[in-house]
């Protein structure tokens, strides 16, 4: 067995139960750790700090060095993307990203060519991280699922229940797809070069899924997402890709079929019986809801307990059903990661 197939996150996205399950947490590098914040502050602007190859990579290693987690995800930002292409975006203190609005004139003048340079620090982090991981860790990348991206263009930011993007996107669909297309194209050569630069695997977040209707989903989330999907494995055979559509619980049996992926992300409101029915079809991780990491004590016990007594008979990575909050408490993530490791197996139970 090569070194990534045994790699217990691998194992898992290969379709095996392990036990106990491994487990990671997205947004695992951020602002509830002290050693981030320090880290963070040596760059004012956010999208240099992703950029800058010794903070990313430093900050990605900081969990792994503090919990042992079994996965490190790249430390970077889905707006790097289109960023890349030459997209307008920057970040606003207690804001976040804000983008130019979506034009003709702007998606004219991305540039495919420059993003493959403009990332290619990016790519460095990668690079870097493979090689000072320890072996066991699965790496992990990612990129931003294209609807999610394009929702924070229509209107500039994102508004509630991103209203401006699917108005945007029933108004002028062109637009919106041509938009959609060029976020694919990059985003599979960004996938691609993540995966041969070291990257075990990868994951598609997209946060708003949950928004679109049926058709919209179909369109808007299903379809780029396949596109990107078959675009990397076409590249690198067998390449093994999460997804994560957020909040699209009585859809995610149609988002695998559609998309092909290898493993789908639950967040925290998929009911226990729907996600064991999604097991069936492939692994899953999740599904923690990152608020009992806040509150800790004994409700970060039954939840952890919870996914584990409901998703543990099959293959599980434990993980949150979104990213940790900056008001997390450290020492609850490494309550929960001790829980995790030391429950008892479901099946070896008398």
């Amino acid at each position: 067995m090569s070194q990534t197939a045994s790699r217990r996150i691998m194992q898992v996205l290969a379709g095996e139960r392990l036990w106990p399950p491994p487990v990671w947490m997205m947004r695992q590098a951020g602002r509830y750790l002290p050693e981030y914040r320090a880290t963070r502050s040596k760059r004012v602007n956010f999208l240099e700090f992703c950029y800058d190859v010794e903070l990313a990579t430093e900050v990605t290693l900081q969990p792994i060095r503090r919990y042992g987690f079994d996965a490190s995800i790249l430390f970077s930002d889905i707006f790097v993307v289109p960023d890349a292409l030459g997209y307008p975006v920057r970040f606003e203190e207690g804001r976040g990203p804000v983008l130019e609005p979506l034009s003709d004139k702007l998606v004219g003048n991305l540039d495919q060519k420059r993003a493959v340079g403009h990332l290619d620090p990016v790519i460095e982090i990668v690079s870097r991280l493979r090689r000072e991981l320890p072996e066991e860790v699965t790496l992990l990348g990612f990129c931003g699922a294209p609807w999610t991206v394009a929702c924070y263009s229509v209107a500039g930011h994102t508004t509630q229940e991103q209203t401006a993007a699917r108005i945007g996107a029933y108004r002028n669909p062109e637009l919106m797809q041509a938009f959609i297309d060029q976020l694919v194209t990059a985003s599979i050569d960004y996938l691609v070069r993540q995966l041969k630069a070291g990257a075990d695997a990868v994951q598609i977040f997209d946060t708003w899924a949950g928004v679109l209707d049926d058709a919209g989903f179909r369109r808007w989330s299903i379809a780029p997402t396949r596109a990107i999907v078959d675009g990397v494995r076409a590249a690198v055979p067998g390449a093994k890709i999460i997804g994560f559509p957020k909040a699209s619980a009585a859809r995610l049996a149609d988002y695998i079929a559609g998309t092909g992926v290898d493993a789908v992300g639950l967040d925290w409101t998929v009911p226990g019986a729907l996600a064991r029915d999604v097991q069936k079809l492939v692994p899953v991780q999740g599904n923690l809801d990152p608020m009992r990491l806040v509150a800790g004590g004994q409700a970060l016990e039954e939840g952890v307990d919870q996914v584990l007594a409901t998703l543990g008979q099959g293959p599980l990575i434990f993980n949150l059903g979104h990213g940790v909050t900056p008001d997390a408490d450290p020492d609850n993530v490494a309550r929960m990661i001790e829980r995790v490791r030391q429950a008892p197996d479901p099946l070896q139970a008398s």
